[in-house]
């Protein structure tokens, strides 16, 4: 039986999803992505264009499912490794509500693509997620990411606290 998404690097090409998936994201947790729907609606096309292209450059992945029957974007994670670190950062990571949770698999998909490419180029992976995001908190720890006890104030809201994670790979 065919799997029911397809797990593939973004290209230039992909600006027009890249970006209606970024807006659904933000608007469906604002606190997860250091940036309002306001500002991410005013990108211009060619901010657009090399997002969707550093998706497939040697410095940086973004990986996206796509559902194989409809082609509708499901969900996305990017990663880089920040210049001077020992280990790639995990960040913009979303999945469409109607694909969230063990059963639908692609949280481990795409994950599982971000952590092959991370290894490659050091021993971790590290992220932060907001304290009032415990949907994200769960699904991170019981993929071994574990809270490192560093924080930093939310940028958007200096109020909350960004939590840092990290996973030690292979």
């Amino acid at each position: 039986m065919s799997s029911p998404f397809t797990v593939r690097r973004t290209v230039e090409s992909d600006w027009p999803e890249v970006r209606g998936l970024r807006l659904e994201m933000i608007a469906d947790t604002p606190l997860a992505y250091l940036e309002t729907l306001e500002h991410a609606e005013r990108r211009s096309e060619a901010e657009w264009r090399t997002w969707a292209r550093d998706g497939s450059s040697a410095e940086s992945i973004t990986v996206v499912a796509i559902d194989t029957a409809d082609g509708r974007w499901l969900a996305t994670m990017m990663s880089k490794v920040p210049q001077g670190a020992s280990g790639a950062f995990l960040y913009g990571v979303y999945v469409t509500p109607s694909h969230r949770g063990d059963a639908a698999g692609v949280t481990d998909a795409l994950l599982s693509r971000i952590e092959a490419w991370a290894a490659e180029r050091g021993s971790t992976l590290t992220l932060e997620v907001n304290e009032q995001n415990p949907r994200a908190r769960a699904a991170y720890a019981k993929r071994g990411f574990v809270e490192t006890g560093v924080t930093r104030p939310y940028p958007l809201d200096p109020t909350l606290r960004e939590l840092e994670m990290r996973k030690q790979l292979g």
